[in-house]
Formats: C-alpha cells, structure tokens, sequence
C-alpha cells in the first residue's frame, strides 16, 4: 500500500463535462485529500471500468447523454452492491433525489451546493465503506483465528487469548484513516500496540512519538503544528511540528487524557476537518499522518466528569482496544520471565541464569502495579547482581513482600470494603485465620514458603497451623 493514497480504494467521477471533472477533481484532492481519483466522460464505458478498476465509490451526473445516471445507478447497484454511489446533479429536484435513494444511492447533491457540504458527503461515503471493510475483515480474522501478519506482532511477548483478539483487531482497523485509541494502565505496552498497528498500516512514512502529559496549550500546538518565524518572541526561525515530522506515517500521541480542555478543542478540530495552521500562519496545511492515541486514565469516565470533551471522546472511539494488566493474562509470566531473562543477559553480558522453581510461583502471588515494565524492571535488576547459576530470589521479595501502604490498608477497614461489615455474626479469629491460610495456600499452589511470605508470618508458624488443621501429619 501506498501511504500517500487515499483512500485505499479508487473513486471514479462521472460526468460529461470536461471542465466540471477537473473542478471536482482539485476540490476533492486540495480540500479532502483524495489523491485516488479517475474520470470518465462517457457513461457507457462505466460499467467496464467497474469491472476492470478496485473503485469503491462513484460520483455519478443524472443528466448524461447516450446512457442516463438513474440508469446507470440501477446497473451499478445489481452488479457492484459493494460500491457505493453519490448523485450529483445539475437539478434539484425532490422527486428525482427520492427516486435515487430509493435506487440505492448513497446521497444525492445539487452542483450548485455548497463545496464544504459535497467534502463533508463524500468523506461520509468514504468512512462508511472503510467501517464495512473492517468490518468484514474483523469477522474474517475472528472465525478463522489466524493472523494474516503475525510477524508484526513479534515484539510483543504473549500467549494471552485477549493478547491474540486485539492483534486480529489492530490488523482489521490498521489501515483505516480513523484514529485509533489504545487505553490500559501504564506498562501494559500500549506504545508497542501503536508500533505494530504502523507496522501493518503500509505506511512508508515514520513513527513519530509525542507525550503530550505536561504540556500547555501553547506548547502543545508548536510541538504539533510548528510555527513560522516570527510567530513569537524568540522564533527565529521556521519549525517543523510533529503532524509534519509524522507525514505519510503515523502520529503517535501518548497520555491523551492529560490534555488541557484548550488543546483537546484543538485536536478534535485537527481529526475533524484534516488540516491545521503552523502558529504565526494563516495558510492550512493537511494532515497526512494516522493518527494513534493512548492513555492510562478512563476516558468515558473523564468525560462524564467533564474534564474530556465528549465530541472529542466519541470521535476517538471509532477504532479501540484496551489492553489488560498483566494480572489478569499470568499465563503470560514464564514466557516473559524467560524473555526478559535472556534480554537482560544479553545486555549485561552475562550467561542467562536460571530462575528458581518458586520464582513463578510466587511472581504468580503478586499484582503488578507497574505491569509488563515493572516486571522487565525487576528482571533486570535481578540479573545485574547476579552471581550463583541460580538467579537470586531477593530482589523480587524486596517488592513483593513490600508492606501495605496506609492507604490500601485504609481501603480494607473503610465501611464498603470492610469484608466483615454487614455479617450478622462475626468469625472467631480462629475462623478468620484458617480462611486465610485456605486462601493464601490455594494463592501459593501449595507452596508453604510462598504463603507463609503473602500471610507476613514465618514457614514454621504457618507449618503449625496447618498441623493444627490436619492438613499435613507426620
């Protein structure tokens, strides 16, 4: 594919006036960014054009000598129902646009409409049958179960069933115009999500990453749109902004839901009407980037507070994945551990070392606040003090046995997470504690060294309990 063509499918213009043709074919080129467009003159070699041509949308004159537009319209809509087709006429006429719609057109315009109205009809048309694409693509991809492009993924290291379902998603929606936003906590991999969607788009332009947490307004549109020189006190010379840096790529834009109400007005008027104005000029340049967001924080609930537009929200959903914590995928613990193992080794220039048996075991006990990149970070530390051939189990402790905050510990007394609150009679704590050291045994799959560290008490203490309980007898 070639990142400079849009859309990915043809779209032919019909008419018999020459001049009109080459009127149309500027505006749709200069103002919308159609840059896959033919023409036709003679209405009878349509049909074969459609058959010889990948055209998914039509442009079609009513009033056409030799073979009528209505006509025609008929003749597209029983042997091409996939493409669509929009009525340009010279007349309006509401019996002729009603005759139309009911013939399977797509929308109907008079010549002498407004430009912007014909642009915003067009793009409409546009989006509908990407939508359809995906669409078809999506189902395709679910039953079969298999990915057309699994080497784009190669970076991310997973075995997770909902891992695989996102990878099928981003290669349905990878090539579409429409933004696509990846949410989940930070250290899933987001950034890597976004890598691979660019990887599948055919893009030959770069990747070009912004965090945008922090930044003001005014700074957040220089680092977007550049400026002219002069635009401000010390603007000595033109710069490039990051739309521009990113052009027949991708633009990347990480930690959206930081975004000041100013600057989020500003990039919902970018994705809407495909153009922006470096600061200091008054002559629009286009947007010729994908566009790919990410944030940690939830949005629909952001926006129901409103502290995020919900047009820019809702615009922002057409293409979405959410991207779990690595708490709910720990199937994906030992083909990480073993990735990071040997990476670490490799960077450190050691022999990759050997985990303990109880490493898992225990990693498996533990939430991972800080996910795939806290793990990564652990690993790495671990193996940076590595000495023995059996990789040391400490510094994992040091953060896995790290006490409770205050604040977690607030949480469990508080009247709504207090799990005896509302009990008509309270366990004895002889009850409580056997319920526990259940629980933190079924956690450590039956490794006391395991449980006795998650229950804060020593192995021989919690060997005495389960004495007492029968569970193991000498």
């Amino acid at each position: 594919m070639n990142s400079s063509l849009y859309p990915h499918f043809g779209v032919l213009l019909v008419d018999d006036e020459p001049a009109w043709l080459r009127s149309l074919s500027l505006t749709l080129e200069r103002s919308a960014g159609i840059s896959t467009i033919s023409t036709c003159q003679d209405s009878r070699h349509v049909m074969e054009l459609l058959e010889t041509r990948e055209i998914g949308l039509v442009l079609l004159d009513l009033n056409m000598p030799h073979l009528a537009g209505d006509e025609l319209l008929g003749l597209i809509a029983e042997r091409h129902p996939e493409i669509a087709v929009i009525i340009i006429s010279g007349m309006n006429q509401i019996e002729s646009a009603v005759n139309c719609i009911k013939l399977g057109a797509f929308d109907y315009f008079v010549k002498t409409v407004e430009e912007d109205r014909l642009i915003s009809g067009v793009l409409r048309a546009i989006r509908m049958l990407e939508l359809e694409r995906q669409n078809r693509e999506m189902s395709s991809r679910m039953l079969s179960g298999e990915l057309k492009c699994p080497e784009a993924f190669s970076g991310i290291v997973t075995t997770d069933r909902a891992m695989h379902a996102i990878f099928s998603y981003i290669e349905a929606v990878a090539q579409s115009s429409e933004p696509l936003l990846i949410m989940g906590e930070s250290g899933v991999g987001k950034e890597l999500i976004a890598k691979a969607a660019h990887a599948l788009s055919g893009c030959r332009g770069q990747l070009v990453a912004v965090n945008v947490a922090g930044l003001d307004d005014v700074v957040f549109a220089d680092t977007l749109f550049g400026h002219m020189r002069g635009a401000f006190t010390g603007a000595d010379q033109p710069r490039r902004g990051m739309i521009e840096e990113a052009a027949d790529g991708t633009l990347f834009l990480d930690e959206i839901g930081d975004l000041s109400i100013p600057s989020q007005v500003k990039l919902l008027r970018l994705l809407q009407e495909g153009e922006y104005f470096p600061l200091g000029s008054d002559r629009p340049k286009r947007l010729k980037a994908r566009v790919v967001v990410a944030t940690h924080q939830d949005l629909a609930q952001k926006q129901a507070a409103g502290t995020f537009r919900r047009d820019l929200y809702y615009r922002l959903c057409t293409h979405m994945v959410h991207v779990p914590p690595l708490r709910e995928r720990k199937g994906d613990l030992p083909p990480l551990l073993d990735h990071f193992l040997e990476d670490a080794a490799r960077a450190l220039g050691k022999k990759k070392p050997t985990p303990p048996r109880e490493l898992l075991q225990m990693l498996a006990t533990y939430n991972f606040p800080g996910n795939i990149r806290e793990l990564k970070a652990l690993v790495y530390n671990a193996v940076s003090v590595h000495r023995d051939r059996v990789l040391s189990m400490e510094t994992f402790l040091k953060t896995i046995n790290r006490p409770e905050t205050k604040q977690n510990l607030e949480a469990i007394k508080g009247p709504e997470q207090n799990l005896y609150a509302g009990l008509e009679r309270l366990p004895t704590f002889g009850e409580a504690a056997e319920l526990l050291v259940e629980e933190a045994m079924s956690r450590a799959n039956g490794n006391q060294t395991i449980a006795a560290r998650l229950l804060g008490i020593s192995q021989p203490a919690l060997s005495k309990r389960l004495k007492l309980r029968g569970v193991i007898s000498h």
